[in-house]
C-alpha cells in the first residue's frame, strides 16, 4: 500500500470489529483500544455472547456502540463499514480459524481489513487473492518494514525529550498512558508526540512498527527511527516530547527482549511504570511462576537496565501508573497511596483518576532537562 492513501485509510476508515467469544478488556486489547479511542469510527462489534447490549454496558465505556452475533448484522450498521478489524492479538499470534469465513465475507463484500496478529493476511493465498479481486487492502499492523538498521544510538540526537512507558507485566497500560499523556500535554499547548510499537497503538496513529515482530538484531534499530520521526511531528515542525509505547517487562521470561530492544533504542530521559496492582505474578498460565518484585525492586532494575547505555542521560523513572479497572475504587486509591509509598514518585490511575500527577512529573522533567542542555 503506498503511505499516503494508506495511512488515510487505516486510521479514519469505518470499522467492524471481529472479536467473536473474546470481547473485554484484556482478552481483546486492540477491539477495545479502538472503542475507547475511536469510538466514533466503530459501527458495530461482533461476539454472540453479549449480542444485543452495547460497548458501554459490556465494557463500562464505549457508549452505544451495538455488539451483534454476526458479520451481515455489523454489514448492515449505518454508515456501512469499510473495513473489518480483527480485534485481538492473542499470544502466539494466530488466525482463529473459525474466523477465516467472516474474513472471506468482508472482503466479498469489498471491506479491507485491518489485522494485528503475527499470522500475516498478505500471506494467506485465499485472503489475498479476494482482496486482489474486489480491490480491497489487507492491513497487516504487525509487519514491519524491510530496511530497519540496527541500533546506534541515534535517538540521542533529537531535541525532544523521551518519554518511553515500562511495565511490571505485560497488558499493564503502556499505551494507555502514552495516550493519555499526550492528550493532556497537547491540552496544555504542549507539543506532544506519540510513537506507536504496538499493532493497537499503530490503529490509532496511523502508522509505527510493531517491535514484537521484528527481527531481535534490529529491535532497537526499529526503536530509533520510531523516536526520531515522532520527534519531527506531524507537521514536520518538531515536538517537545516524545512519548513511546513500551511493550513487555523485563520481568516477563517471554518478552523481556523487545523490553530491552526499546530502552536501548529509545534511550529514554525519563521513564513512566505501569503496574496492575492485582497482578502479584506474572499474568497468564505459563508465566505465572514468577513472582513481580516490589515496585521500588521493579524500577531499580530499569534504570539498571539502561544506565550502562547511556550514562550522560540520567533515564530513570519519574512516575507510576497503575491499571485499576478490575478493583473497587476504595481499593484502586489505597493502591495508588501504596504506589508513592513505596517508590517516592507521583502516581495514578490516568482513566480513573487522572493524569495530572503524571503530567507534572513529565514537565518538571522536562524542564530540567532544557535547563541542563541550555549554554552556560
Amino acid at each position: 500500500m503506498s503511505p499516503g492513501p494508506g495511512r488515510k485509510r487505516l486510521s479514519s476508515s469505518r470499522l467492524a470489529i471481529l472479536a467473536e467469544g473474546a470481547f473485554g478488556v484484556e482478552t481483546a486489547k486492540t477491539a477495545s483500544s479502538a472503542v475507547r479511542y475511536q469510538p466514533e469510527r466503530v459501527g458495530a462489534v461482533i461476539d454472540s455472547r453479549f449480542a444485543g447490549s452495547t460497548v458501554g454496558e459490556t465494557l463500562g465505556f464505549g457508549g452505544d456502540i451495538p455488539i451483534v452475533a454476526t458479520f451481515a448484522e455489523a454489514l448492515a450498521a449505518e454508515p456501512r463499514p469499510e473495513a473489518l478489524l480483527v480485534g485481538i492479538a492473542p499470544q502466539g499470534g494466530q488466525l482463529p480459524e473459525a474466523w477465516r469465513a467472516v474474513l472471506v465475507a468482508a472482503l466479498e463484500e469489498g471491506l479491507d481489513i485491518i489485522s494485528g496478529l503475527h499470522f500475516f493476511l498478505c500471506n494467506d493465498p485465499e485472503l489475498a487473492a479476494l482482496a486482489d479481486r474486489h480491490g480491497c487492502t489487507l492491513f497487516d499492523l504487525r509487519k514491519p518494514p524491510p530496511d530497519l538498521p540496527v541500533g546506534a544510538g541515534r535517538a540521542m540526537a533529537t531535541d525532544a525529550f523521551r518519554v518511553l512507558t515500562v511495565g511490571t507485566d505485560c497488558n499493564t497500560g503502556k499505551m494507555t498512558v502514552s495516550l493519555e499523556l499526550q492528550r493532556a500535554l497537547r491540552a496544555r499547548g504542549v507539543r506532544a508526540g506519540f510513537a506507536a510499537t504496538g499493532q493497537t497503538g499503530i490503529l490509532i496513529a496511523g502508522t509505527g512498527i510493531a517491535v514484537d515482530a521484528v527481527v531481535s538484531d534490529f529491535i532497537s534499530g526499529a526503536a530509533e527511527r520510531l523516536t526520531l520521526e515522532a520527534a519531527r511531528g506531524e507537521d514536520g515542525e518538531g515536538v517537545d516530547i516524545v512519548l513511546v509505547e513500551g511493550q513487555g517487562s523485563l520481568m516477563h521470561p517471554g518478552y523481556s527482549g523487545v523490553t530491552h530492544g526499546l530502552l536501548h533504542g529509545t534511550l529514554p530521559h525519563a521513564m513512566i511504570l505501569t503496574w496492575m496492582p492485582s497482578r502479584p505474578r506474572i499474568y497468564g498460565g505459563n508465566h505465572s511462576w514468577v513472582v513481580l518484585p516490589e515496585l521500588d525492586e521493579v524500577i531499580r532494575r530499569y534504570e539498571d537496565a539502561l544506565a550502562w547505555a547511556c550514562p550522560d542521560v540520567p533515564g530513570r523513572v519519574i512516575g507510576v501508573s497503575l491499571a485499576t479497572y478490575d478493583i473497587p475504587e476504595d481499593d484502586a486509591r489505597a493502591a495508588v497511596r501504596h504506589a508513592r509509598d513505596v517508590t517516592g514518585l507521583p502516581a495514578t490511575d490516568p482513566i480513573r483518576f487522572g493524569t495530572d500527577p503524571l503530567v507534572e512529573a513529565i514537565l518538571q522533567a522536562h524542564g530540567t532537562h532544557r535547563e541542563a542542555a541550555a549554554p552556560a
